[in-house]
């Protein structure tokens, strides 16, 4: 059977909380989540694509969860209101007529947003990273273009480097700098969708990891039509609880949700690890 795994978006505390999830998998049975992370395909977007290169990185999971609870970060702290981003992307969005309209529109609030430099942010999530190369795994991290408002989808056969491919996912449009590839800026994938399942067409089973509770309003999640679109594949989607919730805070991008997060997520990793094994198998 070919496997998939998909990573969500959602911050620091997201990226802390996914691997608290793997780390529970393991608690339950590491062979489970070895095998989980050995997924055919995994797909990472904006943090998840911090975790996929983390995890298919070869550095033990437990010392990448164990990362999570020090006190010392790379991670830039910034000031985040999410209900006033939000808004500032409802706004800007009002009329427009379709999805890569509004795309492109978020693509130009980010462009003229002032932010830290490029090069700042890049070393940050550099930082993240155990190893700066891609493995010999299929493993699909989306962005778009900040001006056409396109999906690219970063890959180890694009020649862009891995960093460039995590910071570009990664690039939260009004919080952090557009990132420069081969002349072109591009912006947090999430934009496109907070999940982007439907790039695991193709796979038997799909098995994604959502730092957010299930149902809960997101104008960026396309999750529903996403698993409307991969069937008859059965998929399996992992959220995050009310005490995972509580630990994100109302600020995760803050480096200091990172323990928290992740504690929270290994809590959910050992409550749901007898389904995901029995899914998996």
């Amino acid at each position: 059977m070919k496997s998939a795994l998909v990573l969500a978006g959602g911050g620091v505390a997201g990226i802390a909380w996914e691997l608290g999830v793997l780390r529970g998998l393991a608690d339950f049975d590491p062979v489970l989540a070895d095998d989980v992370i050995a997924a055919d395909l995994v797909v990472g977007t904006s943090a998840g694509s911090a975790v996929a290169a983390q995890v298919t990185s070869g550095t033990p999971l437990a010392d990448l969860y164990d990362r999570q609870l020090g006190e010392a970060s790379a991670e830039i702290e910034v000031d985040l209101d999410m209900e006033e981003l939000l808004a500032r992307f409802t706004a800007a969005t009002v009329g427009v007529s379709s999805l890569d309209e509004a795309r492109r529109v978020i693509g130009a609030l980010a462009l003229d947003t002032e932010t830290v430099a490029e090069p700042v942010r890049r070393a940050a999530v550099a930082a993240r990273l155990p190893a700066p190369t891609w493995r010999s795994r299929q493993i699909l991290l989306p962005a778009v273009d900040a001006e056409t408002g396109e999906t690219v989808i970063f890959t180890e056969d694009t020649g862009v480097s891995l960093v460039d491919a995590v910071a570009a996912s990664c690039a939260v449009p009004g919080i952090w700098p557009p990132v420069t590839i081969n002349g072109r800026r591009y912006i947090d994938g999430g934009v496109r969708s907070s999940t982007n399942a439907d790039l695991a067409a193709g796979s038997d089973r799909v098995l994604v990891i959502v730092p957010a509770l299930a149902g809960q309003p997101d104008p960026f999640s396309r999750l529903d039509d996403e698993i409307t679109a991969l069937r008859p594949t059965p998929v399996l989607a992992v959220h995050a609880d009310a005490e995972s919730v509580r630990a994100f805070g109302t600020n995760p991008l803050s480096p200091a949700t990172r323990g928290p997060a992740a504690q929270a997520g290994r809590e959910v990793g050992r409550a749901c690890a007898p389904q995901v094994a029995a899914f998996w198998s």
